[in-house]
């Protein structure tokens, strides 16, 4: 399996329901031109306005939309280009509030999304960075299915020595889902774990699952075509 960075939700607290929807559906349909495009616009929104840290917000979310479309294409150094310039968003805003952790969120996410490109070191200063940022969303908001989506997936990818792989991530998954049974990507990375583990049975009904709760999310096809039912 290609690595992928963390796929998550947005949070319709902190983003304007109709930006969400747009910058999702650009995602299901792997549309990196135009996620490119508004990342950018959105930079330079929060730019003009520099006190807004929602501002900063989403720009950082839709760099990492841009940063994981990539990954999903094939190319780890676009995605590492966009992913670090989300960092650079994401950072902003928590630099204004330090107490929003769906920022910690993202940040833990772009972070996360930088290692691929060149691992030994990405673990070393990105990986860590990651790490803390979603130790700290979770603690945060303890509640929140997207903190515990992401730090799954960070555990996901962490090496096992380093505490991390398939067990402790779909530990996360599984509070994920718990607090939002219709978090279609918590199903979608459950599917991932369990197919690591050669559950393909589980894994498969997990990707389904994930499908039926968003049908437009072409990844998930891609993902589901590749693991057996048995």
């Amino acid at each position: 399996m290609r690595i992928t960075p963390m796929l998550l939700m947005l949070s319709l607290l902190t983003v304007p329901c109709g930006a969400a929807d747009e910058l999702t559906a650009l995602r299901d349909h792997q549309d990196r031109k135009q996620l490119e495009s508004r990342a950018l616009a959105l930079q330079q929104a929060a730019e003009k306005r520099p006190r807004d840290a929602d501002g900063w917000y989403r720009a950082a979310i839709a760099y990492s939309y841009a940063a994981e479309v990539a990954m999903e294409l094939g190319d780890k150094g676009g995605s590492k280009r966009a992913a670090e310039a989300g960092v650079a968003m994401a950072e902003k805003a928590i630099d204004i509030n330090g107490r929003n952790a769906e920022y910690y969120r993202v940040m833990g996410t772009l972070c996360g999304q930088v290692v691929p490109a060149n691992p030994m070191a990405g673990i070393l200063i990105y990986g860590k960075k990651a790490k803390e940022a979603l130790d700290k969303a979770v603690a945060l908001d303890p509640k929140s299915s997207q903190a515990f989506l992401a730090h799954g997936v960070g555990y996901y990818y962490l090496p096992e020595n380093f505490g991390g792989g398939p067990v402790n991530a779909i530990k996360d998954f599984q509070k994920a889902i718990a607090l939002d049974p219709k978090s279609a990507d918590a199903y979608l990375w459950m599917g991932i774990a369990l197919r690591k583990q050669n559950q393909h049975a589980k894994a498969h009904e997990a990707l389904v699952k994930s499908l039926a709760l968003d049908p437009d999310r072409a990844w998930t096809k891609q993902q589901l075509a590749k693991t057996p039912e048995k």
